[in-house]
């Protein structure tokens, strides 16, 4: 497939490529001209990479050994050549009172939300050094206004917007990019997690009202009117492409909703909360 642009027909790597953003981002990149490898945790169902281009490759981003067979699966198919990006899609939701929910669900999250895309840097890295390639994180605008009862997933996303911070002022002398890209509300599966919260376990403790009303306004609206993954999918293009690269790129649809998280670091603590309250608490 001939390259459409400088960067194209490089080599990367998408993990969490069998659905939602992943899946979008790999097509898109394959179509492009990149030599794209589409992450696949073992199991999942790959249909939706058929006839893309990419070429599959299964990875657990929360197993060792998994990362490593995928690494040496990266490198015995590209031989001489160093991997040129990573691109970390793979995610997953876990929602509740922080005072209710379950912990090791809260534990498995933070494996693939936060140590998975630590293990996959440090997995890929020596080959992208190599390339001064980039490394573009999916974090989230959860990451920057944190919802109430969303907390696991908002706290995760925290975690990759420092993580990407810290990443990019190690790496830049070193002459890698790394890139952050933040999208608002997403139409992806993943929303369906937080949809089926069980809310009888919250009746009675004060939450039921307020959990209910983000399940069905927040959540709901975002699986069925958020914008669709392909949004993403090309700004990971463009945080590919764009020279210099950016820190990172938001990917929000509404007008109002890029006025809104522009001035969010401006506006006090307490008038924010205040204003999360309004739509959470209200009777």
């Amino acid at each position: 497939m001939k390259a459409k642009n400088s960067t194209a027909s490089r080599p990367v790597f998408v993990t969490g490529a069998t659905s939602g953003i992943g899946l979008a981002t790999a097509r898109l990149l394959a179509g492009e001209g990149y030599r794209v490898f589409a992450g696949a945790e073992p199991g999942a169902d790959s249909a939706g990479l058929e006839g893309s281009g990419a070429e599959l490759v299964e990875i657990d981003v929360t197993d060792a050994a998994s990362l490593a067979a995928a690494r040496d699966s990266v490198r015995a198919r590209l031989g001489e050549t160093p991997l040129w990006g990573l691109v970390n899609c793979a995610g997953v939701m876990a929602a509740g009172a922080v005072e209710m929910v379950d912990i090791d669900e809260v534990r498995h999250l933070f494996e693939v939300n936060v140590i998975g895309v630590f293990a996959s840097c440090q997995t890929f890295l020596p080959q992208i050094r190599a390339a001064r390639g980039r490394i573009v994180n999916i974090s989230s605008l959860s990451g920057l206004l944190a919802v109430p009862f969303l907390g696991p997933y908002c706290a995760s996303k925290a975690a990759i917007e420092s993580l990407c911070d810290t990443m990019r002022r190690e790496l830049q002398p070193l002459g890698v990019d790394v890139i952050a890209i933040q999208p608002g509300a997403t139409r992806t599966a993943m929303w369906g997690k937080a949809e089926d919260i069980d809310l009888a376990p919250y009746q009675g403790s004060g939450y039921e009202a307020a959990v209910a009303r983000v399940q069905r306004k927040a959540v709901k609206k975002a699986r069925k009117k958020g914008q669709p993954p392909l949004h993403v999918a090309q700004a990971v293009l463009r945080a590919l492409t764009a020279e210099p690269a950016p820190s990172r790129i938001r990917v929000q649809r509404k007008l109002s909703s890029r006025l809104m998280y522009s001035l969010l670091p401006l506006l006090p603590d307490r008038f924010v909360d205040r204003k999360v309250a309004q739509k959470v608490w209200r009777k």
